[in-house]
């Protein structure tokens, strides 16, 4: 995506992907400290590790408590998290107002954090379920200050998914090469009526959404997503208006 966007700018500037373990973070972080670096992009399971390493936080990443975007700015590393702006974008797509909707955000990540405080920003109703309660919890007492979250036991999620406007998918489960093949919630737990939104994008459709689609729902993956976080960190590096539309080509290229 990076590489097609710079290319069609005449930017003179390369992206590249790096294979991190988590014993080496901080060294990448560290090169990222380059003159000849503007920022880099952080990705699971470096999202809230990586905080530590750099000098400044966005407001954003702060209140998320996760980190995708870092920029170079003179001799400081600023980390900033455009996943709750990307998805917001993509939700535009399936024209859905999260405003006053009841949504059910399943995880307690990173993305899961970024989604549920742009969901309250825009005025949803919010519930999150994680199979571990500690951790949702924590996710719900640190957006606190935003809006209220609701942390679902597990014998609730079946009626507040039942009864969603929203639903996101924001775990793993289903991704390529992690669990693929899974869906995290039981068979025909889906909502009576709205959308729903698997963050994973490999494979394209994951069984919960061709359960939904089945259903006659409106479904989206997370390639939109992923292109419009994308895009709004070329934007961040860059101060131009990112092509999305050459971004999501070179995407399901790649995919393809």
């Amino acid at each position: 995506m990076h590489n097609a966007a710079l290319e069609a700018l005449g930017i003179d500037a390369r992206y590249h992907a790096l294979d991190v373990p988590p014993e080496g973070l901080g060294d990448a972080v560290a090169a990222l400290r380059g003159r000849e670096v503007v920022g880099g992009n952080v990705t699971i399971p470096h999202k809230q590790a990586v905080m530590r390493w750099l000098d400044g936080l966005s407001e954003t990443a702060r209140d998320t408590g996760a980190v995708n975007t870092v920029t170079r700015d003179g001799g400081r590393l600023i980390g900033d998290n455009t996943d709750g702006a990307g998805f917001m974008l993509a939700l535009a797509e399936l024209g859905l107002d999260p405003a006053a909707a009841a949504c059910v955000v399943l995880g307690a990540g990173g993305a899961a954090r970024a989604v549920t405080r742009a969901l309250l920003r825009a005025g949803a109703r919010v519930a999150v379920h994680n199979r571990t309660a500690a951790r949702a919890r924590a996710l719900a007492d640190d957006l606190a200050h935003i809006g209220i979250v609701m942390v679902l036991r597990p014998e609730e999620l079946a009626g507040a998914v039942a009864e969603a406007a929203l639903l996101v998918q924001a775990t793993p489960l289903g991704m390529a090469g992690a669990a693929a093949g899974e869906s995290p919630l039981s068979p025909g737990v889906l909502p009576r009526t709205g959308a729903v939104v698997d963050l994973v994008y490999r494979p394209v459709e994951t069984p919960l959404l061709a359960a939904a689609r089945a259903a006659g729902l409106r479904a989206q993956n997370g390639l939109p997503m992923l292109v419009a976080q994308a895009g709004l960190a070329f934007e961040r590096w860059f101060d131009v208006p990112p092509p999305f539309d050459i971004m999501r080509r070179a995407a399901l290229a790649a995919l393809a």
